[in-house]
Parts: structure tokens; C-alpha cells; sequence
């Protein structure tokens, strides 16, 4: 019998400045800071058991770590539908646009938008798989 998960514990991304990023994450989700990794990066709540990983572009390649990586990456965090209009309006109050608004076959909604390393973050509303 295979064992189970628990789900997806953490994500990373890979950023040019830490401290920007944790200010971005925590002024537009409100994100708490969890653990600093000095200059390498950090650790920020995200969620109930979810872990978001902010690392310095570059920083772990002369230490032992795997941890690296390059280019624009995409990230999803779960909203409620009723949440949809409250989003858009908040990101417009940011002076952050929005690159995309999706409507999805099963009912559900996407705002697709960039942090300040350009990884494309989308809000999606129950609706978007068939398994949220």
C-alpha cells in the first residue's frame, strides 16, 4: 500500500530582494514572517500548515543546498468566490494590475497579476479544478 501525504507543506521562490518580497507578501496577504535565513531568504505563514519560501536568487549555490532557481514561476492561492470582488478591488488599491481575469468551465474565477520578481500569482475561487 503507497503511504499518503499530507499535502504541499511549502513553495519557494526565487527572488532579487529578500526584503522587498517580504514587504510585497505581507502588505498585499499578510503573510507573517516565520523564520529569516539571514541573507539566503526566509520562511512566511501562508496558510494553515502552508509554508512559503522567499530565496535570494543565487544565494544557496555556494553552500550545500539545493535550493535554487531561476525565472518567472506561477503560484495559486485559494480565495472564496465571495472574496472575488474584494481582491480585485484591494489589488487595484495597490497599484498592482491585473493581468488577467478567467472565468473557468466548472464555475470557478482566476485574477492572474506579478510580484515584484514578475512570478505570476493567481487568486482562483472554488471552481477552477474538480478538486476545489
Amino acid at each position: 500500500m503507497r503511504p499518503r501525504t499530507d499535502g504541499i507543506l511549502e513553495s519557494s521562490l526565487y527572488v532579487s530582494d529578500v526584503l522587498r518580497s517580504i514587504r510585497f507578501y505581507q502588505e498585499i496577504f499578510g503573510f507573517s514572517l516565520i523564520s529569516d535565513f539571514g541573507g539566503r531568504g526566509c520562511a512566511m505563514h501562508a496558510g494553515p500548515k502552508q509554508v512559503l519560501l522567499l530565496f535570494k536568487k543565487g544565494a544557496s549555490r555556494d553552500i550545500t543546498s539545493p535550493h535554487d532557481g531561476d525565472g518567472e514561476l506561477h503560484l495559486a492561492l485559494a480565495i472564496p468566490a465571495a472574496a472575488l470582488a474584494e481582491w480585485e478591488s484591494w489589488l487595484q488599491q495597490k497599484g498592482i494590475p491585473i493581468e488577467e481575469k478567467r472565468s473557468w468551465e466548472s464555475g470557478g474565477w482566476s485574477l492572474y497579476f506579478r510580484d515584484p520578481d514578475r512570478h505570476l500569482l493567481e487568486l482562483a475561487t472554488p471552481g477552477v479544478w474538480s478538486v476545489y
